[in-house]
């Protein structure tokens, strides 16, 4: 981006009473921030939400001044800023109306034909949450999917740590400016994260981590992904607050349930029951419902000479070489198993290279 059109961008950031919806707005009638502020009022007040108030505001030099030492923060430190219609900005939060204006990055960020969820949940995560996480991004590593979270305690930075571990690209989006870590504990997985991810946030270097900025910083984790995965939460807490964004964005979501009796699972157990989350028992779940292509994605499976499979696996291959080729839902009926547990059979099925997809949620025999 040229450096004038950023630093009109900033100042037009600081102007108050103008925030990324009514910004967006500006942006689309001018064409450029420049030009916003070299309006002329009657110009400006044409616009549907801009009063006598927003016009004062406007007017406003002071702007001007933050802007350049905001842009000078991010040249001295080669900050990469991404604009909401440039090509480098999130696909998927181009489409969320209240996304920021500007993305400020660092690291290695690569987005492009990316498949990629958030994973979010309690701080106080458990030996459950630790070991189901563990598994679902093991499982999920053939696809090579980007691993979102927010760099917090807990099940974030576990998130953080298992896709560096099975060497996956990983975005932690923070509530505050890049020229700070939060928490001061985790400055020591900043570097392995940037060599392959990164950090993201719509923050300035001069926002400090404050409260309201979580919530902030949790429409960018829910907007800009495929799908949010909340691994473990209490009842009441911000990863709740992210599944919400989501599903109001249209995104998939999806929760580990737990035992009723566990603290830390009736958070997602809650979003299980009001249907506001599909249930997660396996990487298999979330590779069905968002139909990610296994056979296109991963390298082609060899069948082994000889296959073990248990009683289930043997009752599913035996329907299919009867019937060919069938959908998934009518292989669970027939064969008599829930879904959740078909899905996974198939999966195993399929690494074991004894059946494959076909287009159309299909499955044969090999």
């Amino acid at each position: 981006m040229i450096e004038q059109d950023l630093f009109y961008l900033l100042a037009l950031q600081r102007v108050e009473g103008i925030g990324d919806i009514m910004a967006k707005k500006l942006l689309t009638h001018f064409g450029d921030s420049e030009s916003i502020f070299k309006a002329k009022a009657t110009q400006l007040t044409a616009i549907d939400g801009v009063g006598s108030i927003l016009l004062k505001n406007l007017k406003d030099k002071s702007v001007f001044e933050k802007a350049t030492q905001e842009l000078r923060f991010i040249v001295d430190n080669a900050i990469d800023v991404a604009y909401f219609q440039d090509e480098n900005y999130p696909e998927r939060l181009k489409h969320c109306i209240d996304g920021p204006v500007l993305l400020f990055t660092s690291g290695n960020i690569n987005l492009k034909n990316k498949k990629t969820i958030s994973i979010v949940g309690t701080r106080q995560i458990t030996s459950y949450g630790i070991d189901f996480c563990r598994k679902l991004i093991e499982d999920l590593a053939p696809l090579d999917p980007i691993i979102v979270s927010g760099f917090a305690y807990g099940v974030d930075i576990v998130a953080h740590q298992l896709a560096i571990e099975f060497n996956l690209q990983t975005i932690g989006v923070v509530a505050h400016g890049l020229n700070q870590i939060y928490p001061k504990t985790h400055k020591k997985y900043v570097a392995k994260v940037e060599q392959n991810g990164g950090f993201m946030t719509e923050f300035w270097s001069s926002s400090n981590p404050d409260k309201e900025n979580f919530v902030r910083r949790n429409r960018i984790v829910a907007g800009m992904t495929e799908a949010t995965v909340v691994i473990e939460s209490a009842d009441r807490g911000g990863s709740l607050i992210t599944a919400n964004m989501a599903n109001d964005y249209n995104r998939d979501v999806f929760a580990v349930p737990g035992r009723v009796t566990d603290k830390y699972s009736q958070g997602c157990n809650n979003l299980i029951k009001t249907q506001k989350a599909n249930v997660l028992t396996s990487a298999a779940d979330l590779i069905y419902i968002l139909n990610w292509d296994l056979e296109k994605e991963t390298k082609p499976v060899q069948k082994q000479l000889f296959v073990t499979l248990d009683n289930e696996e043997q009752k599913v291959y035996d329907y299919l070489l009867k019937t060919g080729k069938e959908v998934m839902d009518i292989i669970a009926l027939h064969c008599d198993f829930p879904i959740h547990r078909i899905s996974g059979l198939l999966l195993n099925m399929e690494l074991k290279g004894v059946i494959r997809p076909l287009p159309g949620k299909l499955f044969e025999a090999i």
